[in-house]
């Protein structure tokens, strides 16, 4: 492979890692939340927390097996369609993501009664981009780190996220 020609940028790959899912579907429509009844803000961004770290696990046992959740189960609306782009992209690409990313910080921004945005701090260093032929591309330049900021609807059955961008302001 010629240098550059396929090579990803260390923030293209820190977001392909953090939205990576390996099935591909049709976004469901973005549900309507519902009040939620939170008795504190405290409540909310933990059930924000705890839904983005079921959706990090998620992805995390769905690299190791294939057949394991989708991870597409915890996204809607802008986060559901950045999820099926980016594997679209890197299965086009011939490359895939091996390895367990991991949420090494959280921290609160802002809670409703029907969504809440949390600060996350995504860990890069177990992952590695690999190619078609089993070769190891990861981005030498890439951070081991990555600050997110992601939102979460407390829809009903399931909280769901909105959406995942870096924050680039924030530092891990």
């Amino acid at each position: 492979m010629a240098e550059g020609r396929w090579r990803l940028t260390a923030h293209a790959a820190a977001a392909l890692l953090a939205l990576a899912a390996l099935t591909a579907c049709t976004p469901d429509p973005t549900p309507t939340p519902s009040p939620t009844g939170f008795a504190s803000d405290e409540e909310a961004f933990a059930a924000a927390e705890d839904t983005y770290r079921a959706y990090i696990d998620a992805v995390n046992r769905r690299r190791e097996d294939n057949s394991a959740t989708d991870p597409n189960q915890f996204l809607t609306g802008e986060a559901l369609q950045d999820s099926i782009d980016g594997t679209r992209n890197l299965e086009a690409a011939g490359f895939h993501i091996e390895g367990p990313a991991q949420i090494t910080a959280v921290r609160h921004i802002k809670a409703s009664d029907t969504d809440a945005v949390i600060g996350v701090c995504l860990s890069s260093v177990d992952t590695r981009v690999i190619d078609s032929g089993g070769n190891d591309v990861t981005p030498t330049d890439r951070p081991d780190t990555t600050s997110l900021e992601i939102e979460v609807t407390f829809a009903e059955p399931l909280h769901l996220i909105v959406q995942s961008v870096p924050d680039g302001g924030a530092s891990c």
